[in-house]
């Protein structure tokens, strides 16, 4: 056991997760770096409970061989969630804790949408949380609002220079852009050569230019029709979802329909999660493609002057942030894109740095946003494509409560009490919804892990039911199917788990296998997917033909794709649970996040702007003004 991890005295009924939460006194995040040896030199403190690790930590431990790379993912979910945070946390728990190895836990930053809108905050549960979970759920270390700040300058970027390119000509525009000096000398700045390189104008000064390159520099010409950067915030907020901007006499009657996504969709966030390095994310930020021009040329944040200044801005939220489990158990938080639109992961360097500094024989455990149809999928395709990592063992976690649901039980709805089918015994049900553990076991394997399935065990669950959740998992292929405690019992519920993960990850036999080869049509690449799925065929519309047509012509169709539709089932319609197969998939438009290096197919409809509830979470949200301590967070 590390010096710093310490067993948790539990009681039952299981308090308030805020509760216990508040009920242990964090370690001083030093202590917690301690474990890990990183040199003091390579992190800053944000606080007491809170540091940012800095790169150099990795630069300094390069030649370190890796340690054993875990991805959790789920089954189809309900509404309610069924634990995956929570037993990545008990495992981490368990490994630390109580086997005795070296473990970091690798979680997204959370959106404050959900904290304060319907699901809550997502710090793990019960006995299995990350500490201070008040901290962890609200601002952190600042990274969302960095990501906000950033967002919404190359927003003002886009409706500026639209604006000034309509109330100027082609020479008052140059002047304004490459003004005289006091001696009346004109000089590009840096970030004007990466447009000069990408128009093919090799000349070095702004007085070598022709009028006609002067147009072709000065000019965007952007389309308003085209764009499809929206301005951001971290809150639920459904009536901004479309709004008229330019409306001020000032702006000359220049209004233009677009809205507002929550933070957690910006491509700003897939970069943040899928970059290597300074350098890479500088690169990825200046890429990014905002709309295009009335000749069908993409206009990237580079081409708009401001990609150095977004990285100005996203300087210190590349550095992921140190942080501990209730059980004293090192956490590495960092990045946290949506996990429709973007690929719904943390961050590449934060699985990096933790991977060295575990050491071989250590484990890295890494969640992936909702069932393995989304998280695992795009863990795998997209995000070990950037990074070059192997994971050794993938976990599905499953309950017997989705189980139930997916075998015909009544809908699940937040908000309100479960229906008598979900808290009585009913293996024939159970057993019924085992075809959709069984699609998240096999597609998982193809892979090329071991797959284990973590069962996340409820009060209500009974013997028979969760034996006969072992029995399906083992038969459908799965490497081991352990039932966890971890919610009620913290790492001592999740040990069987961690010995579970250790011998699938030292008996890995197989490469990792990607879905689809990278060289292959946007649409092929689509179509594997949909057929892992169930889907018998994709349907494209007219918009999404166009779209697939431009980034084809456009050069990006060496992209991997991020498909953007529901949670709630393997299909496009959230109502058809179990293991749908014969739909249609249908593609209803195709869009590019090209910085952070991926290509979203939207499937049906799906908002990147949630709705606040009747009765949002804030309601039990507030503060003890005596102690200071937060009550309510769930």
């Amino acid at each position: 056991m590390s010096p710093s991890s310490r067993k948790l005295q539990v009681v039952s009924p299981v308090p308030a997760d805020i509760d216990i939460a508040n009920s242990v006194e964090p370690l001083h995040i030093s202590e917690i770096a301690k474990d890990l040896n990183i040199n003091t030199l390579h992190y800053d403190l944000y606080g007491k409970y809170k540091a940012k690790v800095l790169l150099s930590a990795f630069d300094e431990l390069q030649e370190q061989e890796d340690g054993y790379y875990v991805v959790v993912g789920g089954i189809t979910p309900t509404p309610l969630g069924e634990g995956k945070s929570t037993t990545t946390v008990g495992l981490c728990q368990a490994l630390g804790a109580y086997l005795d190895k070296k473990v970091v836990t690798c979680l997204r930053q959370p959106s404050q949408g959900p904290t304060f809108g319907i699901k809550g905050g997502a710090a793990g549960g019960g006995y299995s949380q990350v500490i201070p979970m008040d901290e962890f759920n609200l601002h952190l270390t600042g990274d969302i609002h960095a990501i906000t700040a950033s967002n919404n300058l190359l927003a003002a970027a886009i409706d500026t220079r639209i604006f000034h390119e309509t109330s100027q000509s082609d020479k008052a525009l140059f002047n304004r852009l490459c003004p005289p000096n006091k001696e009346g000398k004109r000089s590009f700045s840096d970030i004007m050569f990466r447009r000069l390189t990408k128009l093919g104008i090799s000349k070095t000064s702004p007085e070598e230019l022709t009028p006609e390159e002067i147009k072709k520099f000065a000019r965007l010409d952007i389309d308003p029709a085209s764009i499809t950067w929206r301005r951001v915030m971290d809150v639920n907020d459904r009536f901004l979802r479309k709004i008229t901007i330019g409306q001020g006499p000032e702006e000359k009657g220049m209004t233009r329909e677009t809205g507002f996504d929550i933070s957690v969709a910006s491509e700003i966030m897939a970069v943040l999660a899928l970059t290597t390095s300074l350098g890479d994310m500088r690169e990825r930020l200046g890429k990014m493609v905002v709309g295009n021009s009335k000749a069908g040329e993409p206009i990237t944040a580079d081409d708009l002057g401001v990609g150095g200044a977004l990285t100005v801005l996203m300087k210190d939220a590349i550095n992921p942030t140190l942080m501990q489990t209730l059980e004293g158990t090192p956490v590495l938080v960092h990045a946290g894109p949506f996990a429709n639109i973007a690929h719904g992961n943390s961050s590449i360097v934060a699985d990096k740095i933790a991977l060295k500094l575990v050491g071989p024989g250590g484990f890295v455990v890494t969640e992936a946003g909702f069932g393995s149809d989304i998280g695992t999928e795009k863990f795998m395709n997209i995000k070990c494509r950037y990074s070059g990592l192997t994971p050794q063992c993938a976990i599905v976690v499953a309950t017997v409560r989705a189980l139930k649901m997916h075998g015909g039980g009544p809908d699940v709805v937040a908000g309100r009490p479960l229906d008598r089918a979900y808290v009585s015994e009913n293996v024939s049900l159970v057993e019924a919804g085992c075809v959709n553990l069984a699609k998240h076991i096999s597609n998982t394997k193809a892979y090329g892990v071991n797959v284990v399935v973590a069962v996340n065990m409820f009060s209500t669950d009974t013997e028979a039911e969760l034996n006969a959740v072992r029995k399906f998992s083992v038969d459908a292929g799965a490497f081991d199917a352990v039932i966890c405690s971890h919610h009620a019992h913290g790492g001592k519920g999740a040990v069987d788990l961690g010995i579970a993960v250790e011998k699938a990850c030292q008996n890995i036999t197989h490469p990792l296998r990607f879905l689809y080869p990278l060289d292959i049509s946007i649409k092929d690449k689509i179509e594997a997917i949909a057929k892992s799925y169930g889907a018998s065929g994709v349907e494209y519309s007219d918009q999404a033909e166009k779209q697939i047509e431009m980034y084809t012509q456009q050069g990006f169709s060496n992209l991997p794709i991020c498909m953007s539709k529901t949670q709630y089932s393997f299909s496009h319609d959230a109502s058809k649970k179990g293991a749908p197969t014969g739909f249609v998939l249908p593609i209803r438009d195709v869009r590019g996040s090209i910085g952070a290096g991926f290509i979203y197919p939207l499937v049906g409809t799906m908002s990147t702007m949630p709705g606040l509830p009747t009765r949002p979470c804030f309601y039990e949200i507030d503060i003890d003004t005596v102690t200071g301590k937060v009550r309510g967070l769930s």
